[in-house]
């Protein structure tokens, strides 16, 4: 051991193995690096060189966003596999709504102490983002912070560059009356409410190895289900179908997140029962003795992002999604609305 080393080891903090970890991760997120990648894991800041031959007036989208107190179950069931996708998720969702296709990611990881096996669950699991994504994982830092963090717990963060040809940006201006909003099945609670879930996990005494209520999968399966990515699907329609909006369902659940691309005198219809609800929704609302209004202001409700297109290409987008193995919904439509009338409409 270097003098440097023991230095930093009587600080707490193990350069060494840091260097290693760095060197046992390169493998892996190699793997997301396509041609717009022009440098390695390990420098100051990440390389990346734009293809803009099919781009008149290319416009970057970014985000950055976490994983919220989920990551309070992965300590507790000592499960970080599945982390890393809802970190890539969050973020790449969110500039997918403008139009935007993710070009690279770049993560943050921060620990008390490093621990390389749960390192490297977790950046194994923001490189199946990436991938979902079709991003690169341009670079990241890994902090070591001792006496920062509780044993065994760490935080993380990601940060989301996109791009979009400026005729090509959704920002809802196209949105019009008789319009139809599509609903696309989330994989469950996604990352958000987190909080209350945890307390009503708490209330309920199940335990992580225990059959998740009314279904076959454990708790820890059902609770740590990832963010879906939608990109996939998204990009295969936008190559020659107009999507009018994009609403990802995250914190503020359906009330808040709709308002958001839909411009004044607008509102969104909502026919309750159109789509699946998944059954750990079910779970939250009689545990925390919910009503459905309460869980649609908090929780995705099983639509995880929602489409607004013309009647005329509706019936279209839902072949094609069904195609591509994604379940989707006619859930309502777009009305217009009047002075002090709610934006988002629910009818039960």
């Amino acid at each position: 051991m270097t003098r440097i080393e023991k230095a930093y080891k009587q600080a707490g903090v193990d350069i060494q193995k840091a260097g290693n970890f760095v060197d046992t991760i390169k493998a892996m997120v190699s793997q997301t690096h396509g041609k717009g990648v022009i440098t390695e894991i390990g420098g100051f800041s990440g390389l990346f060189k734009l293809d803009m031959h099919n781009l008149k007036d290319p416009v970057l989208v970014a985000s950055t966003d976490g994983v919220g107190t989920k990551l309070k179950l992965a300590f507790l069931f000592d499960r970080h596999d599945t982390v890393g996708i809802d970190l890539v998720a969050m973020s790449v969702n969110d500039v997918l709504v403008q139009g935007a296709l993710p070009l690279f990611f770049l993560d943050y990881l921060a620990m008390g102490e490093l621990d390389t096996r749960k390192g490297e669950d977790i950046v194994k699991g923001i490189v199946q983002g990436c991938l979902q994504a079709g991003c690169a994982l341009l670079g990241g830092e890994t902090a070591e912070m001792p006496g920062f963090y509780s044993p065994g717990e760490y935080d993380l963060s990601g940060f989301c560059v996109g791009i979009v040809d400026d005729s090509r940006i959704v920002d809802g201006g196209e949105i019009r009356p008789d319009d139809v909003l599509i609903g696309l099945a989330s994989s469950g609670l996604h990352s958000n409410g987190y909080s209350l879930v945890r307390r009503l996990l708490e209330k309920s005494a199940l335990r992580g190895e225990d059959i998740f209520p009314g279904t076959s999968r454990k708790v820890s399966d059902v609770l740590l289900e990832p963010t879906r990515i939608y990109v996939p699907e998204i990009k295969s329609l936008m190559r020659d179908i107009r999507i009018k909006g994009m609403v990802h369902i995250t914190g503020g659940g359906f009330y808040e997140n709709i308002p958001r691309i839909i411009h004044r005198g607008l509102s969104a219809r909502i026919g309750f029962g159109t789509w699946e609800i998944p059954r750990v929704m079910h779970w939250v609302k009689e545990e925390g003795e919910l009503s459905w209004e309460d869980m649609l202001q908090i929780f995705n409700c099983g639509i995880g992002y929602i489409l607004v297109v013309s009647q005329d290409d509706s019936e279209e987008v839902m072949s094609r999604l069904g195609g591509m193995n994604c379940r989707a919904w006619d859930i309502g439509r777009i009305r217009e609305t009047y002075r002090g009338q709610e934006r988002v409409i629910i009818d039960f």
